[in-house]
């Protein structure tokens, strides 16, 4: 098979990094995780931190038993997958081998292309840019909206109310706006009790 096809069957994932930190944001915040960073991304927030991770092409091709071999070195058994945006590609072969090595998965995820993998976590954070596909809000267990305009609150109630009722609900202020909106997220959040503030935990603490 070409790299391509490869790619395309997800045996092969192009990796703009993989490192081993602290999970700084939503429900598992302060537990150590290796991250895996893909790259390819078509949704294009302006306010993207990695906007390196855009292009595919830039960075190297790699199995998937060459990352699950990267995490493997590590004490921890929580892997994150992100990009990017990481369901571009189709993620069951990555995370039933993460699975078998005694993982816990978890995703980050604009939802924007049909969901694949097992997970046991999907933090499902919806972006103005690209729609997200229908079949990420049944299986969403967090939608993380990040506000970055005024407008943000009335996307994240409409986005609030196709996820399933387990999903727990957070708001997260984008960092550069934080001094903008956190008292507002506050306000907002102390009204309409079902949901929960988001931190980025990693950027106040200087967690790589």
């Amino acid at each position: 098979m070409t790299t391509q096809e490869l790619v395309a069957t997800g045996q092969q994932l192009p990796v703009m990094e993989a490192f081993y930190t602290i999970q700084g944001e939503g429900r598992f915040t302060g537990h150590p995780a290796y991250f895996i960073r893909l790259g390819g991304c078509d949704v294009g927030c302006v306010w993207c931190d990695v906007k390196e991770s855009w292009e595919a092409a830039k960075w190297p091709v790699i199995s998937i038993d060459e990352i699950v071999e990267g995490a493997l070195a590590y004490p921890g058994r929580l892997v994150v997958i992100t990009g990017g945006e990481p369901l571009i590609y189709n993620l069951f072969p990555l995370t039933q081998l993460l699975k078998e090595k005694g993982f816990s998965t978890h995703i980050e995820t604009s939802g924007a292309h049909p969901f694949s993998g097992e997970f046991d976590w999907v933090c499902f954070s919806p972006k103005k840019f690209k729609k997200p596909h229908p079949s990420i809000y049944q299986v969403a267990n967090e939608l993380k909206v990040v506000i970055y305009h005024a407008s943000d609150f009335e996307f994240a109630e409409e986005h609030a109310a196709q996820v399933n009722p387990t999903c727990e609900l957070r708001l997260q202020p984008e960092w550069s706006k934080a001094d903008r909106f956190t008292s507002e997220i506050i306000e907002y959040i102390k009204k309409r009790p079902a949901w929960k503030i988001s931190l980025q935990t990693h950027k106040f603490m200087d967690i790589p």
